[in-house]
């Protein structure tokens, strides 16, 4: 008969030669996600800092029918003069601040 502390004793992990690979493989994994992620991000802010500051006004779906913001003046009687100033509206304000 067996006793506990022959049970606890007893190996019973298997083999641990068979299994040899399995730490040089993850170690291999581990160094080819970090550099395929550090290769990612540098192209990412290389492309980032090629980009403009800002980008020129385009007209939505909303805005299809006015190409250009137009300002009347209500104590002069001329024609609609075209907007000089570049302030974003309130929806750009928001997605840009």
């Amino acid at each position: 008969m067996l006793t506990t502390a022959q049970v606890l004793a007893q190996n019973n992990f298997g083999d641990t030669r068979t299994g040899g690979l399995a730490g040089p493989m993850g170690l291999f994994l581990i160094v080819l996600l970090a550099t395929a992620t550090i290769l990612l991000i540098r192209n990412m802010n290389a492309r980032l800092r090629r980009l403009p500051d800002r980008f020129p006004q385009q007209p939505g779906p909303a805005d299809g029918d006015r190409a250009e913001a137009t300002v009347v003046d209500p104590a002069d009687g001329t024609a609609p003069q075209e907007s000089s100033t570049n302030t974003p509206n309130g929806s750009q304000q928001r997605r840009n601040g």
